[in-house]
Formats: structure tokens, sequence, C-alpha cells
């Protein structure tokens, strides 16, 4: 089984993803989330340096249904030495939906061909795409997996809902085994509700024919997920991890900059919260916190009394 860190925007960014691959070694595959502007933004430039990613198979992520802006991110993100790319068209934000973005695109197929025609005509890299399988109903996806079945992708990662399920909701699996079904030329990966050993398990028993799986708030729950799944055990390194990426967040937005640091340890721990229901008074405490110093002493109280 090959095991991917899905793309989640504001969190796996480049200094998220390099504290993780330090502790845990599981992800054959990273993901970065999407770049949107035409010429590479400071912040998502520094997504995709090769010192940033240093020891990573790391595909970035564009998001674009123009052209001319897709190419030329692509063109930058070769020049800098990837020689794959990966095409969001499954975010369902309302402002990326809106402008016929991400999920967005699934509600035209025939714009969504003559696109991807066109980018696989002149994009300097090879392509995978990442999707929803619609916006409004199943019955859409027939016509969207023909439209990538004509494709030379690498591989196409499903994640099966629609565009209005956004995150609720049971995946919708008969949409996968239609892809599975289809006698694609190139592999289907699996995303969506990996959260445990036995999430795993019982979507491997529903897809038999899976050997790629995409993971994302299931990793933010639990970071040693893919060793667990991987059969190398449980492991008890989430306090040097969460330890180490206070640190770096530190070090990237420099002294001083607490309430930015916080704002991204927080968002982490509202996920790895989940994990520990039982641990509401010292998660409190970790979200009251208002300084990097009392959010540290938060967290070492939290790691002390775990037990």
């Amino acid at each position: 089984m090959q095991y991917y860190m899905a793309p989640l925007e504001g969190i796996t960014t480049y200094i998220y993803r390099s504290v993780y691959h330090k502790y845990y070694k599981g992800f054959d595959k990273y993901f970065t989330p999407f770049l949107a502007s035409k010429r590479l933004s400071a912040k998502e430039a520094n997504e995709i340096k090769p010192e940033h990613n240093e020891g990573m198979n790391l595909v970035p992520q564009i998001l674009s249904n123009n052209i001319e802006t897709f190419l030329e991110i692509a063109k930058q993100i070769a020049d800098v030495g990837y020689d794959t790319i990966n095409i969001n068209l499954g975010c369902p934000s309302g402002t990326v939906v809106s402008r016929k973005r991400g999920a967005g695109q699934l509600a035209d197929t025939y714009a969504l061909e003559k696109f991807l025609d066109e980018v696989f005509e002149k994009c300097p890299t090879k392509i995978s795409i990442k999707t929803r399988v619609g916006m409004y109903d199943t019955c859409e996806w027939e016509d969207i997996l023909a439209v990538y079945a004509k494709l030379p992708l690498e591989e196409l990662i499903i994640h099966p809902r629609l565009r209005e399920d956004y995150y609720k909701g049971k995946p919708r699996l008969e949409t996968v085994k239609q892809a599975l079904d289809a006698n694609l030329q190139y592999p289907v990966c699996y995303n969506g509700d990996i959260t445990s050993q036995a999430t795993y398990d019982d979507i491997l028993k529903e897809l038999p024919g899976i050997d790629s799986v995409m993971v994302g708030r299931g990793i933010l729950r639990n970071p040693a997920l893919i060793d667990e799944l991987s059969g190398q055990g449980k492991t008890d390194r989430l306090q040097d991890f969460m330890s180490e990426l206070a640190d770096s967040y530190e070090y990237h937005y420099g002294v001083g900059q607490d309430s930015n640091c916080l704002f991204k340890l927080k968002d982490v721990w509202n996920h790895l919260g989940l994990s520990f229901p039982d641990r509401e008074k010292q998660l409190k405490a970790i979200r009251k916190s208002d300084s990097l110093s009392e959010y540290r002493i938060a967290v070492k109280r939290f790691f002390a009394q775990k037990e």
C-alpha cells in the first residue's frame, strides 16, 4: 500500500511537513496545499523550495481554471525541478467554486474537457488529478469519469463526495468502484475519512482494488496513524513532534510573532484534541494561551498529565 499526505490548506504547509517527516516516515508522497497565483507569491514559492522538502517525494498542486495561469504556475514548478503536478478539482470552498475552480469545474464537463486537453498538450510536467465526484448528484460522475478516462494521467485521486457534501456524510464508495471497474490505464487512489485502523480496514474491504490511499484529517488527529496502518505499531513521539513544531513556527515566523505561531498551532490542536475527548481541561488551557511561553507550559502540562 502507498500512503499520501493530503494537502490541507493552511495546515500541511512546508513547516508542518518538514517536522512531520522528521518524526514519522510512513508517507510515500506529500502534496502541497494548492498554488493559485500566476506569479507565485513568496508564501507559495516557499512551499516548493527543495530545501524545504528534503527527503520527501513532493507533488505540488495547482488550483486554476485559466490555461495561461495554469501553465505559468506549472513552468515555475518545473523550473524548480519537479516532474509531476497535481490538479485540484475537488476544493468545495464557496469562494473557489463561485469562480468555477476546484470542484466548481466539475459542473461543466465540456469546459472541463477542453481545459484538460490543452493542459495535457502544453504542460511541461506529468499530471495527476485530485477530484470530487460531482457538484450536486452522483449521476454526474459518469460523464466526469469519461473525461478522465481519455487522459494520460499519472494517477487519479478520488475523494468520493459531492461538492454539496463538503466533508459531511459517508463517502460515496460506489463512485470509486465505478472508477476501478472502468479499467483506467493509470492507478486510482482513495481519499476520505481514514481516521483509524477500523475505518481503514472497512474501506479496503469495500475497495479491494485500491493500492494507494491519501490521508488528511486522520493524520492531524493522530500523527502516528500511518505508522500504525503500515504495521510499524504505535509510537510515542507526539510530545517531541509538537514541541519541535512550535519551535519551527517560531523560527520561520520570527521571534515576537507569537500570534501567527499560536494561530497555526491551535489549528493543529483543534484536530489533535479529538483524540483526547477526556482531556478538555488541559486542551482548554492550550486554546486560551496568549503567548508561546504560556502555550509551551500548557502543552507540557498536557503531556505530563495525559495518563
